[in-house]
């Protein structure tokens, strides 16, 4: 169970006997004695609690300290009369027969393809069990929803079964991300602790590590293991013995086996000396890598799944399982999961009295839908699948299934018994059937996504809005996104595009569909839109402006609907003010500044830190954390500094406690004051207090000659540049990438510009004609004013941030430090999403060999950043030639390179790849190809 899970569980259990009438001032749970109980992080107990009451589970009482309590406290009272449980309602349901079970010798046959596309690793995973005298440690590499726990679990079965461990013998399991922003109780938790080993270690405790003894510790998310913690695991591997934290001899033995997993590269993610101890890595497949069959194995067995638990028979048509199939994408067989559960689900409200659940390509919602169309364009993958389809699938709730209880996608309770009972109390209350389907469709996409949220994929990603959503009701739901901005003032939640997008896009296809009619609006929901009138007068302008876009008209009853989304999509508040933190050097420079500003305005949110000349940045770093975290209500900290070199703190303290940090340097006594005044207001946020006091020029009157804001600076609209040889291959990929982001940022009105290397200055001349250039990137700086980022940086995970960074005025240039294996991983990256004839486990390697090949030949200094740009540009000219699609050069320009002895020189390098990929490169290609190496000679 996952911390917030057990969260959820501690409040519930402490606010269970509560009810409405009842609640005082000390009703409830605080952030405080969550973290207490739990012993974590003050920071971590807020974040799991704000994430809960945003998932609906539990709601937050007014005052201080914010108190939380169990969302049933707040639910209606009982009805005066009694009302059954939908399973208590007769119905012909299918009496369950005998459990039947898959007991085989060979208990991986629950695998599906354990003997096809997972064969392989089928076999290393009985190799490091059975290897005498106590098997080997093991890794399970794989992406997100892969399966890796599954798979772990399975390998402990086996185990069981080959009599290697005892029968009574459980496998220890621990993710490594649940705490891997406190190093400390992490290792305290695997290893154990002594008494007094740090503050709040009353007592001994043993670790995971001991409790494993005799069997297997199961090690989920290795990659967050710090380096320490990786040292000290190695260690044990070697020789079986350990230290508890706060011990300083390694007197502890215990017999373990280690199975680890990961979805990072080894290689990048872990240390040489740890990855070298573990002798069998196993690497299990994307869901699109499975063969036709796995793919429909999978997809009837989850659907048993959820038969079973709702004891009637489900028919599916045979383009709601390739909808299925196709609707795969990021989550890999987790993702199937989640969407066969979510499909199930909304059917089995639809169809709650009767005998059969048939699930129809009409069902599903928009998202799903696309999968069908996604297969469509996958000749291979439909020709593989249909000779293996019917027209329908029949699942039994009888059907023998042999499943492990510790599945990680599993959901902790029967989601089809909370639909059931909530339906009938609905309709007791005197709701409409169509009511019922909309408040219930909405409960079934909350308690799906707040689970698999914490699994590493939602349905939400916004950067895929364009592959679920039509594009015309996402222009649609911008124009609504900005009047309800304005018109309330107040922020939206980032899921806006997507909640509204679909809700509107659901009312359109209801509306298309002649047979259905929309009932009479219901008094309950008249009543509960009454209390919001502002939001109810900004829902009437949503109704016209989908009637104009889409030239239908839309009833008033769906006023009502457009309101409570308005309302539930408000950005939630975070709990308590904004702590404040200031750091300055000398012996009492801060100290004073906070005193003074505590007594004229009487407040406790303030800390400071005091720091010699003499104090070392470690030493200062660690105070400034301690202090963050104890003046941290929730809201995050504004750190004022007197230096802007700690200002590059605020990434390492996020880093380290999960608290949300910004910085403003040049701190006065003034600028302290304005801080603590405007952070004592509950409805100032983080944000909101940085941009303030960014433009804080002190008590005094500000004089009209201030400079203006970027945006104020010209009346032209904006624009970002990509920098490529060619402003076409690589360029163009930039491009996608940024507009993704804007358009997942609703930043829909700044235009992205590929452009080309070789008219460098003419192109942007061009361009600022008539836009305000903000932002440049790609394979050169063109030093015009404005913020470059480079190629390596915008294709990393820095890429969003600093994006961010530049669209709100506070970006900071920075020192690139890539390393090149991280440039490897970068162009290989690039390169599978980017191309479709070329592979890069093939590719890859060549490459890099060509970019060595011409440093050497040109003597140019071996530049991660060089080798990403000739890397990712030779890859798309190889794609061009085999598409035979090819840039094209003048005459010209031709014969100018020729006659460079840069070209002469250069020549022999083109035969790795020619010889290697059978391929030749046409003139014009080549010549762009000299463009980026000429580039390169002009830095050096």
């Amino acid at each position: 169970m996952k911390r917030i899970d057990r969260v959820y569980q501690y409040v519930k259990e402490q606010t269970a006997h509560l009810d409405e009438e009842h609640l005082n001032e000390v009703s409830g749970i605080t952030t405080a004695e969550v973290a207490d109980f739990f012993r974590i992080q003050r920071s971590n107990a807020s974040k799991d609690l704000n994430n809960l009451v945003r998932e609906g589970l539990i709601d937050k009482l007014d005052g201080r300290p914010v108190r939380y309590v169990c969302k049933t406290v707040f639910q209606h009272k009982p009805l005066s009369k009694y009302v059954e449980s939908y399973r208590e309602i007769e119905s012909p349901v299918i009496k369950p027969k005998k459990a039947e079970f898959l007991n085989s010798e060979d208990i991986f046959k629950r695998v599906v393809g354990a003997y096809s596309s997972m064969k392989n690793s089928t076999e290393q995973a009985k190799a490091a069990i059975l290897y005498p005298p106590k098997g080997l440690n093991s890794l399970i590499i794989g992406p997100t929803g892969s399966g890796k726990t599954f798979f772990a679990h399975t390998m402990f079965q086996f185990a069981k079964q080959n009599k290697v461990i005892d029968d009574k013998k459980e496998m220890i399991v621990f993710n490594c991300a649940d705490y891997a922003s406190n190093p400390e109780l992490l290792m305290s938790h695997l290893f154990g602790h002594v008494k007094g080993a740090f503050t709040g270690a009353d007592q001994e405790k043993e670790g995971l590590i001991s409790l494993a003894n005799d069997s297997f510790l199961f090690l989920d998310e290795i990659h967050r293991l710090p380096p320490e913690g990786q040292e000290m695991v190695f260690y044990f591997m070697d020789n079986g013995t350990f230290a508890k934290l706060g011990e300083t001899q390694k007197n502890n033995h215990s017999s373990v086996r280690i199975i680890c997993a990961t979805t990072e590269d080894p290689s990048s993610s872990l240390l040489n000396t740890f990855v070298r101890r573990i002798p069998i890595t196993i690497q299990l497949p994307n869901f699109k890598d499975r063969t036709a069959k796995e793919k429909i194995d999978l997809v009837k067995i989850m659907m048993t799944m959820e038969a079973k638990r709702i004891q009637r028979k489900i028919v599916l048509s045979e383009d709601v399982v390739k909808a299925l199939i196709g609707s795969v994408s990021y989550g890999n067989v987790g993702q199937l999961k989640s969407n066969v559960q979510l499909v199930t689900a909304q059917s089995f409200l639809n169809h709650m009295d009767q005998d059969e659940i048939h699930i129809t390509i009409e069902e599903l919602n928009e998202s799903i839908k696309e999968g069908l169309i996604t297969l469509a364009h996958d000749r291979q993958a439909i020709a593989d699948l249909t000779p293996l389809l019917t027209p329908q699938m029949i699942i039994s709730p009888n059907e023998p299934l042999d499943m492990f209880e510790e599945d990680s996608y599993e959901l902790p309770y029967n989601l089809y018994e909370i639909i059931g009972d909530k339906a009938a109390v609905l309709k007791e209350d005197g709701l409409t059937q169509d009511a019922i389907n909309h408040f219930i469709s909405t409960d079934i996409n909350v308690h799906l996504k707040s689970f698999y949220r914490n699994h590493g994929f939602t349905f939400d990603t916004e950067n895929k809005l364009t592959e679920i959503i039509d594009q015309r009701i996402i222009n649609t739901t911008r124009k609504i996104y900005d009047y309800a901005k304005e018109a309330l003032n107040y922020d939206f939640q980032t899921n806006f595009l997507y909640a509204m997008g679909f809700h509107i896009s659901s009312f359109l296809n209801r509306l298309q569909n002649k047979s259905e009619t929309f009932s009479q609006d219901n008094e309950n929901i008249k009543n509960m839109v009454a209390h919001y009138p502002e939001e109810m007068a900004v829902a009437t302008v949503f109704k016209k402006m989908i009637e104009e876009d889409y030239q239908v008209e839309v009833p008033e009853s769906e006023v009502h609907y457009l309101t409570v989304l308005l309302v539930s999509l408000k950005e939630n508040k975070e709990d308590g003010r904004i702590g404040i933190v200031v750091a300055a050097h000398g012996n009492s420079t801060a100290s004073s500044m906070v005193q003074v500003v505590t007594q004229l305005l009487k407040v406790d949110n303030l800390r400071a830190v005091d720091m010699p000349l003499e104090m070392k940045p470690k030493e200062a770093f660690e105070k400034i954390v301690e202090e963050v975290v104890s003046v941290d209500e929730g809201s995050g900290v504004m750190l004022l500094v007197d230096m802007g070199s700690l200002g590059t703190f605020s990434e390492e303290i996020k880093m380290e406690t999960g608290i949300e940090v910004k910085v403003v340097d040049m701190v006065t006594t003034s600028i302290v004051l304005e801080a603590a005044r405007k952070s004592s207001l509950l409805d100032t946020s983080l944000d909101d207090l940085y941009d303030s006091l960014a433009h804080f020029h002190g008590y005094t009157m500000i004089k009209s000659t201030q400079l203006p804001k970027r945006k104020e600076l010209s009346s032209k609209e904006e624009a970002i540049i990509a920098i490529c040889a060619s402003g076409k291959g690589t360029a163009q990929r930039m491009k996608e990438l940024i507009d993704h982001y804007l358009i997942s940022h609703l930043q829909t009105k700044i235009k992205v510009f590929p452009i080309s290397i070789v008219e460098l200055n003419q192109e942007i001349s061009n361009i600022q004609n008539n836009y305000q250039i903000i932002a440049s990137t790609g394979i050169k700086d063109p030093k015009i004013g404005v913020p470059f980022i480079s190629m390596d940086t915008l294709f990393s995970d820095q890429g969003s941030r600093v994006l961010e960074s530049v669209l709100t005025d506070n970006y900071e240039e920075t020192p690139t430090n890539i390393t090149m294996e991280n440039a490897q991983s970068i162009c290989y990256d690039y390169i599978k999403e980017s191309f479709t004839f070329i592979n890069p486990d093939k590719l890859l390697q060549p490459l890099w060999k060509f970019s060595s090949e011409i440093c050497h030949l040109e003597m140019l200094q071996v530049d991660a950043v060089f080798y990403i740009n000739l890397c990712m540009h030779t890859a798309g000219a190889i794609e061009r030639e085999l598409r035979n699609d090819l840039l094209t050069a003048t005459e010209k320009e031709l014969t100018s390179m020729k006659e460079s002895l840069v070209y002469q020189r250069i020549l022999p390098a083109f035969d790795i790849l020619n010889n290697t990929l059978q391929i030749s490169f046409s003139d014009s290609e080549v010549y762009f190809i000299y463009q980026i190496i000429e580039n390169e000679k002009e830095k050096a």
